[in-house]
């Protein structure tokens, strides 16, 4: 039997938006108490220095243990370890963290890889999904995303734009 071809990053993502528009509509979020995050989508904002600042001191409690204190991720992090588990990628712009948009990212935080493409992901990244609330998640995603270079946030900024203009 012939192997499946990879799902290419648009359909993966328009699949991944119908997903959490699903879920949005059966859970009932409305999001109002959670800035950023409400029926309108997923909005990660680098620019708000509170969102920023709390996100600092999540991503220290949560995240540098295995991201990086500067979000420098592990070493030989796109080769599998001897466990088989991939080693935690850096969220830098040497990274591939803004190749994600912020629904994807923020979906991916909450709720783990797994549960949003129903593959098995052989990783130890935690759901965070109970841990964290998501004002925590979205402002740990702010702080990542307030340390890209310019030219990175604006590529990140264009990919949210196209992914929003395909929910649409």
């Amino acid at each position: 039997m012939p192997l499946p071809r990879p799902m290419s990053m648009s359909r993966w993502t328009a699949m991944l938006v119908a997903a959490l528009a699903v879920a949005w509509y059966v859970f009932g979020d409305t999001g109002a108490d959670r800035g950023g995050i409400g029926p309108e989508g997923v909005v990660i904002d680098g620019d708000d220095p509170k969102l920023v600042a709390m996100g600092r001191k999540v991503y220290a409690d949560h995240c540098a243990s295995c991201h990086g204190a500067n979000l420098e991720g592990q070493p030989d992090w796109r080769v599998r370890n001897d466990d088989g588990k991939m080693p935690a990628p850096p969220h830098d712009e040497t990274g591939h963290t803004w190749h994600h948009p912020d629904a994807a990212l923020f979906a991916m935080t909450k709720y783990g890889r797994e549960a949003m493409t129903g593959i098995s992901m052989d990783t130890e990244m935690p759901v965070y999904n109970g841990v964290l609330t998501d004002e925590e998640i979205a402002a740990s995603l702010a702080y990542i995303k307030s340390t890209w270079p310019p030219d990175i946030r604006a590529k990140h900024d264009a990919l949210n734009e196209r992914t929003r203009a395909t929910a649409e």
